[in-house]
């Protein structure tokens, strides 16, 4: 898992509150477990003016020109910023993989759906979560100023904004840790794997009848 330290990003505003994950990434995609591949089709039924299955070609497929990421201004954003609840319904974990792999790095909001909010912590994506008055600010200083960027810090904990405003977030220990260095759940294991490994051997010499079969 790529390890989240700091990152200046291009500000996104997605202004809509109770996101699903069927709307972050519809279920017929859901097909492969490859955890990429998946950028293409975010938001695919608010991207695309058309019905998207697997397989298409979406470099052709017809545009949506009010849907906010497909404005000129807002290509390559990193930090989306969104509203409350944001990745409720399924606990689809291809939802954190769509985000990603379309080049999202942080999403800020009031609140989030909580298998979501885990799940993005296990695959590298930053959820902040900020009190709604400053996420209504946030909007507005997006909105009037073009290539509005945010600077996230993880170590420190804060969010600064292009004046230099610091607004700090909470972020449990534990998950700031796995995501300062990279580490997922397998990750967290292999850091024993020495151990393991010795256990297995010792494992092997006491109950050898295990292993005869």
């Amino acid at each position: 898992m790529q390890a989240f330290t700091t990152l200046n990003g291009l500000v996104a505003p997605l202004d809509r509150a109770n996101v699903d994950t069927d709307a972050i990434i519809p279920k017929q995609f859901l097909k492969s477990i490859k955890r990429s591949g998946f950028g293409p089709n975010a938001f695919d039924e608010w991207r695309y003016l058309d019905h998207g299955e697997p397989g298409m070609d979406n470099s052709v497929r017809p545009l949506n020109p009010d849907f906010v990421l497909n404005q000129p201004r807002f290509q390559g954003a990193s930090v989306l910023l969104t509203r409350e609840n944001f990745g409720c319904g399924s606990s689809r974990e291809h939802a954190p993989w769509a985000l990603l792999d379309y080049g999202f790095r942080a999403i800020i909001a009031p609140s989030f759906a909580d298998i979501f909010f885990n799940n993005c912590f296990k695959n590298g994506i930053l959820p902040i979560r900020m009190d709604a008055a400053i996420v209504d600010e946030l909007f507005r200083e997006v909105a009037a100023n073009e290539g509005y960027r945010l600077t996230i810090d993880l170590e420190k904990q804060t969010v600064t904004t292009p004046s230099g405003r610091s607004i700090a977030f909470d972020v449990d220990a534990h998950r700031k840790y796995c995501l300062l260095n990279g580490f997922d759940d397998i990750g967290l294991t292999l850091r024993h794997v020495d151990e393991i490994r010795a256990f297995e051997a010792k494992y092997r010499i006491e109950q050898p009848w295990l292993f005869n079969q």
